[in-house]
């Protein structure tokens, strides 16, 4: 986990940091190698719409929230797939910026 671990201690310490994902499950919204900018997130702020750095069974995504709740959030892909609920406080980051390729 080697990007992940580095982003999550940068923004653990309350800085931005910027990373390229990889994959196509963002497609269209997130491309394959795009530059993007993580932010520091109060997981309770978090809405539906919002892209984040989320822990995922043992991992992490860079996932879509697809519905919210006081509680928990619906991650999934910009694909139309659903991973599954989560609590907030799995929530690491939020995208504040997807650079041009």
């Amino acid at each position: 986990m080697g990007w992940a671990t580095e982003a999550m201690r940068a923004l653990a310490r309350g800085e931005q940091v910027t990373i390229r994902p990889r994959g196509g499950s963002m497609r269209g919204r997130i491309e394959d190698g795009q530059p993007v900018t993580l932010g520091p997130v109060d997981p309770g702020e978090v809405e539906a719409g919002e892209v984040v750095l989320v822990r995922w069974k043992g991992g992490v995504l860079l996932h879509l929230v697809k519905e919210a709740t006081r509680e928990r959030l619906l991650i999934g892909n910009n694909l139309g797939r659903v991973n599954g609920w989560v609590k907030r406080e799995a929530v690491v980051g939020r995208v504040v910026r997807v650079h041009p390729r």
